[in-house]
């Protein structure tokens, strides 16, 4: 989905169309909701977005699905299309033989 993003100019996932917001995480939480969430998945890459610089307005709220436990966190809504523009990196996240994830080298 990110590469075809690329040619558009927009990301566009489908939480967007269902929750009217694109689900992100800080950095700091970023680690915790691959785990949660995507444990095992191979075909993740971590987006880093400047905020500054999106088009959609960005809000920080509480976590949007009722199982998350982190509800002393806000988490960074994107509301709209993610202009590419706003992406300063993209990195691939593998998970290791057990199926978690650690930050890429580059990112950590």
């Amino acid at each position: 989905m990110w590469e075809a993003s690329t040619k558009t100019g927009f990301y566009k996932p489908a939480s967007l169309n269902s929750d009217g917001f694109i689900h992100c995480s800080t950095f700091e939480q970023t680690m915790e909701t691959a785990n949660n969430y995507f444990a095992g998945q191979k075909d993740l890459v971590l987006l880093c977005i400047d905020t500054n610089t999106t088009e959609a307005a960005v809000k920080y709220e509480a976590p949007a699905g009722v199982s998350d436990k982190r509800t002393d966190a806000l988490f960074p809504h994107i509301y709209g299309s993610l202009n590419v523009s706003a992406v300063v990196r993209v990195a691939a996240l593998m998970p290791d033989a057990q199926g978690t994830f650690a930050l890429p080298d580059e990112q950590a």
